[in-house]
């Protein structure tokens, strides 16, 4: 691919279009990573959130509250930079990202989906325990199949919000379409002035944004949504 793509553009145009290909499967791995990381761990402090026990409902909320008031930068930061500086452990930038964004993700995913249960009627919890079934069962069996309905538009919405957040994983050596970029646009080469290769990397973003968001909005439409999606573009 690289030949070929050197033969038709020229140089730097088709080696820097190759390695901008080449980092763009990095983030979406860790597009990928984050999203099924941090569905796992949002599943389980969204089960605490609406949970009837009042301390995990408040360690749910504690941790809802924590996440999404810390910026993602920073959480970048204290893990990729911060944690191997005081602790003196090595912490690898696919370790740092992954952990970063799953953090980040959960927070938010819980809370969609936290809002798509709440939407449920009380009924059909006093139902659950009418059949004898416990909470975990009752949520399993009756109210996630009736939620998912509302929560499943703003989930993939929420994919979006992902992706664009792999951008600043280059603050920690992370090896992704835009740190590539940025090494191309300081790089004092003609043909990757930044004018030029910025926009190449919105293009690439908006390649991996825009098919998620038109995806989104036709399982509004289709589905409706009971839960506003956090994709706002």
């Amino acid at each position: 691919m690289k030949a070929l793509l050197v033969d038709l553009l020229g140089k730097p145009e088709g080696i820097v279009l190759f390695q901008l290909i080449m980092a763009a499967r990095f983030t979406v791995l860790l597009s990928a990573l984050a999203f099924i990381g941090g569905g796992i761990v949002g599943a389980v402090v969204c089960t605490a959130r609406v949970s009837p026990v009042g301390w995990m409902n408040r360690i749910g909320a504690a941790y809802v509250w924590l996440f999404q008031s810390t910026p993602l930068l920073m959480l970048l930061f204290i893990i990729g930079l911060g944690l191997p500086k005081f602790t003196g452990w090595d912490v690898d930038p696919w370790t740092a990202a992954g952990v970063a964004l799953t953090l980040y993700a959960s927070a938010y995913l819980a809370e969609v989906w936290r809002g798509a249960i709440a939407t449920i009627g009380r009924g059909q919890w006093e139902a659950g325990r009418a059949l004898g079934l416990t909470f975990l069962r009752t949520l399993r069996l009756i109210i996630f199949p009736q939620a998912l309905r509302g929560a499943l538009a703003p989930t993939v919405g929420f994919l979006v919000q992902i992706i664009k957040g792999t951008s600043l994983a280059y603050i920690i050596g992370f090896h992704d379409l835009m740190s590539v970029g940025k090494r191309w646009a300081n790089a004092a080469v003609p043909g990757t002035e930044p004018f030029i290769i910025y926009p190449l990397l919105a293009l690439f973003y908006f390649a991996l944004c825009f098919p998620l968001s038109l995806y989104s909005r036709w399982l509004e439409r289709r589905l409706g949504s009971a839960v506003s999606s956090p994709n706002a573009a």
